[in-house]
């Protein structure tokens, strides 16, 4: 077996693949239809599209991304050509909370006076909410999907049920000051959120009220922004957004990032302890697939108990790779806006990519980020 893994993901133990496969790690742009051609897995981030382009003719049977973001693979080409696909769901959600709630606290000091809309509340949009409550702050969410299997949402604990309102996109958008986004990109379904965050829904923001995109890029429609950003100028629109997904990265709108209050490359959910649950979850899930591979194929005359054994002991490593997660929060720590600021300062990662925003240094920024640990590691 062989299987590859893309050269920036960190945290990788090659040991635990020792005598299942070989591993060969490649940059993103070496990545292609001719590498993979003859490997059985891959492991990749949301560089790496994964469409009939690259895995057409080849053997992977398994692509694994150690995100929590799956739109740069195609589903319905892998699941028609047996592909098993796995993310990592949740993996940085508390770097992502840390960096909304780090940029929130920096940038409107009255922040106990006002609303934060939630957009979203998945794993992510989740822990945003918790630590809202947590500090203090008064939180609306939208989540329709939710909302009709759940009807509300739980205060103490916002994963589960309980009896807080959802409310609608439009009295979101009217009542929230600050409006932060936490859904996938999706075109079709439901609840398409291709463009969600459109002009209309601009037209809705109270005046002044500041919008954080942390989700993905194509959620927010880039001219409708830059027309209300640059209307808002003479007509007191929305303030001066967050900004760390980008529609058409990592060739960003110049002009978007000249009207942003923070602006990062995509690296809200980048912390050690987030690349690690990352990472974990995508190997783990690599080893039971060739566990299950290898049980399937166990030869003719082979004894049940070898198979057995070897079925074990890989599911063992699988779960011991998992077992070495660190928690999704710091166990014990007290949570407060002292501990989250302190904790990251988004002002730097904005100062680093308007020294030079091209489509190059954004990856390079992507790539080479100096990993940050989340409140309380």
């Amino acid at each position: 077996m062989k299987i590859i893994i893309e050269s920036h993901i960190p945290f990788v133990d090659h040991r635990v693949f020792e005598g299942i496969a070989e591993v060969v790690r490649l940059d993103p742009e070496d990545i292609t239809a001719q590498t993979v051609k003859d490997a059985d897995a891959l492991i990749v981030r949301t560089r790496t599209r994964c469409n009939a382009d690259l895995l057409e003719g080849s053997r992977v049977r398994f692509v694994a991304t150690a995100t929590i973001g799956t739109d740069h693979i195609d589903h319905d080409y892998c699941r028609n050509h047996a592909i098993e696909t796995v993310s990592a769901p949740g993996c940085n959600a508390p770097a992502v909370a840390q960096y909304v709630w780090s940029s929130i606290l920096r940038l409107d000091p009255s922040w106990r006076q006002k609303t934060i809309g939630i957009v979203g509340l998945g794993n992510v949009g989740s822990i945003v909410a918790r630590w809202g409550k947590t500090l203090g702050a008064k939180v609306i969410a939208c989540d329709p999907l939710r909302r009709q299997a759940e009807g509300g949402w739980d205060a103490a604990n916002p994963r589960m049920a309980g009896s807080e309102p959802f409310v609608d996109l439009e009295t979101l958008a009217a009542q929230a000051d600050i409006v932060t986004l936490h859904t996938p990109h999706t075109v079709d379904g439901p609840c398409p959120t291709h463009h969600l965050v459109d002009e209309r829904f601009l037209s809705l923001m109270r005046p002044g009220s500041r919008l954080i995109n942390a989700a993905r890029g194509p959620v927010v429609d880039t001219p409708a922004l830059l027309k209300d950003l640059t209307a808002s100028q003479s007509a007191g629109r929305i303030a001066a957004p967050i900004i760390d997904c980008w529609e058409g990265e990592p060739a960003i709108s110049q002009q978007l990032l000249s009207l942003c209050a923070i602006a990062t490359p995509h690296i809200a959910g980048y912390s050690i302890e987030g690349k690690q649950r990352a990472t974990a979850m995508a190997v783990a899930a690599a080893l039971r697939h060739f566990h299950a591979i290898r049980n399937a194929s166990t030869a003719v005359g082979q004894s049940t108990q070898s198979a057995d054994t070897k079925a074990i002991a890989q599911s063992a490593d699988a779960e011991a790779v998992l077992a070495a997660m660190p928690p999704q929060e710091h166990p014990g720590v007290a949570l407060t806006p002292e501990l989250i600021v302190s904790s990251y300062d988004p002002l730097a990662d904005t100062e680093a990519l308007r020294a030079n925003p091209s489509p190059a240094a954004f990856e390079s920024l992507r790539n080479h980020y100096p990993l940050r640990h989340e409140p309380g590691f």
